[in-house]
């Protein structure tokens, strides 16, 4: 099995096991939110370290230590939100009748805190891997980052599935800045600009030195951008999403079984 194998099966199983892993912690009874919280906060600090001390790693192990800890950082970011710690001033649903840039305000006030949040570890991130030479981290974070951007944009501006499932009852109100449609303007430019780049890089990927640090760095970036993309096309097929984390969801069902 080749590295480039070896990478993609990883990338495969990290972004399928982590997604589900937070939708659990996030479906179990609200009192535990603190202690998950807390757990999380210790490994994304250990991401951090290690994210700095990789920097300058340009193994095939550097990359996958780049890679997996920019992930576990943007894990703490999805948790801190999806747990109601770090949302936005706003926690009420869209106002009767707003359209237009009034309601894209009153969205971006709903999740303000959250995309602050994001930046901080944007910049947090760009200064642990400043003039690196194992920039993976900090790529893997800009492409989550821009595609999760991407997602909510998609999702504000009108989509076919809104992925409304993954939002535990204290986010319910963020479903009234959702909007539903077969697709919007933004979809496809989306979908061709991330797919031209993922293709880019699928082919850098190939043609570098088989389980060097090039390959490995590349053929993380690829398979996550071009999940990411997937992500997209679940937004406006008609297969949803949620059935790919069933497992995760089903701490959810347990607790409305026995409430």
């Amino acid at each position: 099995m080749t590295a480039l194998t070896l990478t993609i099966l990883y990338t495969l199983f990290v972004w399928w096991f982590s997604t589900g892993a937070i939708l659990w912690l996030d479906g179990l009874p609200r009192r535990t939110y603190r202690t998950s919280l807390g757990a999380a906060s210790v490994v994304a600090l250990a991401a951090l370290y290690a994210l700095d001390a990789s920097a300058d790693d340009t193994s095939a192990r550097g990359a996958v230590i780049g890679f997996t800890a920019s992930l576990m950082i943007w894990g703490w970011l999805e948790m801190s939100f999806l747990m109601g710690f770090i949302t936005g001033p706003r926690r009420t649903p869209c106002p009767l009748g707003a359209s237009g840039w009034k309601r894209a305000r009153y969205a971006l006030e709903a999740v303000l805190h959250h995309e602050l949040a994001l930046l901080a570890g944007g910049v947090i991130v760009i200064v642990l891997t400043l003039d690196a030479a194992n920039q993976t981290g900090l790529w893997t974070y800009m492409i989550l980052w821009a595609l999760r951007t991407s997602a909510k944009l998609n999702v504000f501006l009108g989509v076919r599935n809104l992925s409304e499932a993954f939002l535990p009852d204290h986010l319910r109100y963020l479903q009234s800045y959702f909007t539903r449609r077969p697709m919007n303007l933004l979809f496809p430019f989306t979908v061709i600009a991330s797919t031209t780049v993922a293709t880019l890089l699928w082919r850098l990927a190939v043609i570098a030195p088989e389980g060097s640090f090039e390959a490995v760095s590349l053929g993380f970036l690829a398979t996550l951008l071009s999940l990411a993309v997937l992500e997209h096309w679940f937004l406006v097929l008609p297969i949803p999403a949620d059935v790919l984390w069933k497992w995760g969801m089903g701490s959810r069902q347990k607790a409305a079984a026995s409430a």
